[in-house]
């Protein structure tokens, strides 16, 4: 088995473990990102994280949690799978020689050449999931609320291609996605390559146990939401925004709009899901990865 397929097949494998462990904290995480600012005087449609479970969990059952999970489902495993394996050729480029360890930096650029392959599938899919997650959210309270636009992950594309501009619309928030998947993955390889280093005492990290895999890629993952959450803030709103009449003219505008009602705080809303989130999911997505890599010799 080529290298490729093996880190084909070890991504997919990572990115199911991941979605499965982290599916729920991301929705609560898009609910609070997206849910309307209320108007002086009343309170926000969900106090904080908890709040939101609570909430979601009466009005729609455990199943709610776990909305929006069908489009990312395939497409998670193709992401990680395009991720690694991007990553893995990425490595045989920047390696002095076959069979060199990386050095942490190569692990940075490696990291950041998947991101830039990574944005343009990971724009689409969060445009759908964002949009079913945050609909509940954006639908004012009570009955209302249930209102539901869309049927489902193939009718947001088809209403996106039909009425916001075609593929375009679709490929809303690239330029805040690719802020976020390039910055964001080179981190995460760095980091995740540092700590096994770290715990390993040298650069051969391949006698490492699941303990130790599991806290490297916790870390990992955590590193890559701290770096770049306002920019998935920003990709959040832009996504849900109304096409015909939109709140933000871009990014920046998104950016400086948020921070100038919000102020630093509204950027980092919905970071501490993101956060209890980021570090099971990422540990599970790199244990899966590894052990699934080890299994394929």
């Amino acid at each position: 088995m080529g290298d490729v397929a093996k880190d084909l097949a070890a991504g997919t494998v990572g990115g199911a473990s991941q979605l499965i462990v982290g599916h729920p904290f991301d929705t609560i995480k898009v609910k609070l990102q997206s849910q309307p600012t209320p108007l002086p005087g009343q309170p926000p449609k969900f106090s904080g994280a908890f709040d939101a479970v609570k909430q979601t969990i009466a009005a729609e059952g455990p199943r709610g949690l776990f909305k929006g999970m069908g489009a990312p489902l395939a497409t998670v495993a193709a992401f990680n799978a395009v991720l690694f394996t991007v990553r893995g050729q990425m490595e045989t480029i920047v390696r002095s020689h076959p069979g060199a360890p990386l050095t942490v930096s190569q692990q940075f650029i490696c990291g950041a050449g998947a991101g830039v392959a990574v944005s343009f599938l990971a724009c689409p899919t969060e445009l759908i999931k964002c949009r079913l997650q945050a609909q509940s959210a954006l639908g004012g309270s009570g009955a209302a609320a249930v209102a539901v636009k869309y049927g489902g992950p193939m009718d947001v594309a088809r209403q996106v291609l039909r009425s916001e501009g075609g593929t375009r619309g679709l490929f809303k928030g690239l330029v805040p996605t690719m802020a976020r998947e390039i910055p964001g993955n080179a981190i995460m390889f760095g980091v995740y390559e540092a700590i096994k280093q770290q715990i390993a005492g040298g650069t051969d990290t391949s006698g490492l146990g699941r303990g130790s895999l599991i806290v490297a890629g916790g870390l990992a993952g955590a590193s890559f939401w701290f770096l770049v959450y306002p920019t998935d803030v920003v990709k959040s709103v832009i996504q849900v925004d109304d096409y015909k009449n939109p709140k933000f003219s871009g990014s920046l505008d998104a950016f400086r709009k948020i921070q100038a009602t919000e102020g630093f705080k509204g950027l980092y809303k919905g970071f501490g899901p993101a956060m209890a989130r980021s570090i099971p999911a990422n540990a599970a997505c790199f244990l899966a990865y590894e052990m699934t890599r080890s299994a394929l010799g």
